[in-house]
């Protein structure tokens, strides 16, 4: 899967990353490389929390390749 990160520097100097595509998915680093960390382990949450508040079943998953 690939996804969006908007990276930006903030005024305290600190790197802020969000990805678009995911309501609420955002996190922050000293670095633009600890930010890019840090957003990774946050993008792995947000697809934990979401498949915990709705069960699907598998059966009726489909695969789309963009």
């Amino acid at each position: 899967m690939k996804l969006r990160i908007l990276i930006e520097q903030d005024e305290t100097g600190y790197f802020t990353a969000e990805v678009p595509a995911l309501t609420g998915c955002l996190s922050q680093g000293k670095t633009k490389e600890e930010a890019l960390s840090n957003i990774t382990e946050a993008i792995e949450g947000w697809f934990e929390v979401m498949e915990l508040k709705r069960k699907i079943d598998p059966k009726r998953l489909v695969e789309v390749a963009l």
